[in-house]
């Protein structure tokens, strides 16, 4: 009898199996998300509340001698950073006079001083703005003034950035200090021998008594139509839930995690930073990301969890070919933007290591998580998953771009396999925040009237695609944003920049895709001023300087009129399906030569080259 039920028991899991084969991932990432929604709930609850920062200072307490950061060399432990952080808030505290709720900007790289200052100002009670360290003038001004700061933290390295836009933070009454020795402009003040003198003893937890779930815990930036950033603004309570990606995607307390992605996103402050304290780990912060240092690096600190960007898992693939790129312990990879192909290469390449592709949005209210490592999905449905965080694909017209409506107004759900606008719904287990000081921009993603009339849904601005097995797949972004190296590029931005040049009238700004390369380059349409030659070096001039190595235009085309809509709004979709192949085109084709400092003619043969990948872009 009993091998009877044995046997009977067996094939009904093998029968189970083989109709529901992600039933056991599936029942494992409910579970975990259960757990994990209890954590936040009880936090939530919490008096008085406990954060990301109290998650730290429970590490620090834990295990004071532990490594939390690798850098450059040096090791700093838990208990290094907590004590340079309380003096670091101290010497800001007085020098600045800062209380409970006065935003602070960071303008810095990825360093030690960066997760110092954060720790020390949240002890503060100030929410922090990270600011992009490759933006400069008019973007760097907005971003910093978005955020309502009066108090801006930078480096040595960065001296040049802030000198140039001092005169109108001096007009606007903001006080700006280094956090190092060395300094070359005046009106700027050093706090590097303060830091050294200042006490070390941990700060009254009075000083941030009014800190809740629902307060402001960062401003993140993120691209917008306006051709500026948007100030998105993070909640402690939405802290929390990113922080527990790392936890959701089987992070152990014994892992060592790997950050080469800028902390000033999302991805590598929010997943990267947050989640690492949230489960007590190791990192290793990298200044920028390097395919040549990579994997020494991940055994030279035995990495168990690497993150990535599409853009970088691709530069991985691309390195010559090591006898030794198997060895290391690197077993599970975290990120957003993995094309099939390199995955696929990048599993063959390195290993058996297990990817968990993520879809989110730093803003939004709705996020996926591929816990199969099903290669090419961005993500997993389950019921679970829909009941905490309601969503829907929606039926979207590409040239008119907007959602398609019904003869009653509303929305139309798109059907399984069928491409379509993701939208979450808002509600108080997933709200939408929204962008500071920016109430129009807020307002455009909200879409009401969705499926009844009067409800309220976040728009994602992204195109998915749901298939029969429940996995989610992503096509395409809408509107006036696209993605290259792994920064989201604002088209009229890029636009406004081009028309600083003398000869440029008009620039139609979009993203064309390039063989062998994730995302989409930046190309303009422009048209000339009348009696104006194209200016190929004072174009090149206008790009380099005002703009980011990502956001610059890798093709201009030159037409005689820009084409438009009944509404007055640029097209753009015949020019995207057009690329820039000198073949299909006839207009005046050029190209971004950095080795000549200038744009280039395009000709067949550098078309070739490119597509071909012997001219990197």
């Amino acid at each position: 009898m009993l091998l009877w039920l044995t046997a009977a028991g067996s094939l009904l899991l093998l029968l189970v199996r083989a109709l529901f084969p992600y039933w056991a991932d599936d029942c494992a990432h409910i579970l975990r998300s259960l757990l994990l929604a209890a954590r936040l709930l009880k936090y939530k609850r919490s008096q008085p509340f406990r954060g990301v920062l109290d998650a730290f200072l429970a590490a620090a307490r834990r295990h004071p001698a532990k490594t939390f950061l690798h850098f450059e060399g040096e090791r700093f432990s838990y208990g290094d950073v907590d004590l340079r952080s309380n003096r670091l808030a101290r010497v800001l505290r007085q020098e600045a006079r800062l209380r409970e709720g006065d935003a602070v900007a960071l303008f810095l790289g990825n360093e030690p001083n960066l997760v110092c200052a954060w720790l020390g100002l949240a002890k503060l009670g100030c929410p922090v703005a990270l600011l992009n360290f490759h933006i400069r003038a008019k973007s760097l001004l907005h971003c910093f003034s978005c955020c309502g700061a009066k108090v801006l933290v930078t480096s040595a390295e960065l001296q040049d950035a802030v000198e140039e836009v001092l005169p109108a933070l001096r007009e606007q009454g903001v006080s700006v200090y280094l956090l190092s020795e060395t300094r070359k402009i005046r009106g700027v003040g050093s706090l590097a021998d303060k830091i050294s003198e200042a006490s070390d003893r941990p700060l009254p937890r009075d000083l941030r008594a009014n800190v809740t779930v629902r307060s402001t815990a960062l401003y993140i930036y993120t691209s917008g139509t306006t051709g500026l950033p948007k100030a998105a603004i993070v909640t402690h309570e939405r802290m929390w839930a990113a922080s527990f990606i790392q936890s959701a995607c089987g992070v152990a307390r014994d892992d060592v995690f790997y950050i080469n992605l800028p902390l000033y996103h999302s991805s590598g402050f929010l997943i990267g930073l947050g989640g690492s304290i949230e489960r007590g780990i190791s990192v290793v912060l990298k200044r920028k990301f390097s395919a040549s240092q990579f994997w020494d690096d991940c055994r030279e600190h035995n990495v168990t969890v690497m993150q990535y960007i599409g853009e970088t898992m691709r530069y991985l693939c691309n390195a010559p070919k090591k006898d030794n790129e198997k060895e290391h312990k690197v077993r599970l990879a975290l990120g957003n933007g993995l094309r099939r192909d390199v995955w696929s290469e990048f599993l063959w390449r390195f290993g058996d290591i297990k990817v968990k592709e993520l879809y989110a949005a730093t803003e939004g209210n709705i996020g996926f998580i591929n816990y199969t490592s099903k290669v090419g999905a961005v993500g997993r449905l389950n019921f679970f998953h829909r009941l905490i965080f309601p969503h829907l694909l929606i039926k979207f017209d590409i040239e008119k771009e907007e959602p398609v409506r019904n003869s009653q107004g509303l929305c139309i759900e798109a059907a399984r396999g069928e491409m379509g606008l993701l939208v979450g719904k808002v509600t108080q287990r997933s709200p939408f925040v929204g962008y500071a000081g920016n109430e129009q921009q807020t307002e455009k993603k909200r879409l009401r009237d969705v499926m009844k009339n009067g409800d309220l849904y976040f728009n994602t601005g992204d195109l998915l695609r749901f298939d029969d097995d429940n996995f989610v797949y992503f096509h395409d972004r809408v509107g006036d944003t696209f993605r290259w190296k792994g920064e989201n590029v604002a088209t009229s931005e890029v636009a406004d920049v081009l028309t600083m040049a003398r000869c440029i009238l008009e620039a139609n700004v979009y993203g064309v895709k390039v063989k062998g390369n994730e995302g989409r380059a930046g190309m303009a349409a422009i048209t000339l001023k009348d009696g104006e030659d194209f200016d190929c070096v004072d174009a090149y001039r206008q790009a380099v300087n005002y703009l980011p190595a990502y956001a610059r235009p890798r093709f201009i085309r030159i037409q005689p009129a820009l084409e438009m809509t009944g509404t007055f709004k640029l097209k753009k979709t015949k020019l995207v399906d057009q690329g820039f192949d000198p073949a299909l085109i006839s207009d005046p084709l050029y190209y971004l030569d950095a080795a000549r400092q200038t744009f280039a003619p395009m000709t067949e043969e550098v078309y070739s080259a490119i597509t071909c990948g012997t001219i990197i872009l």
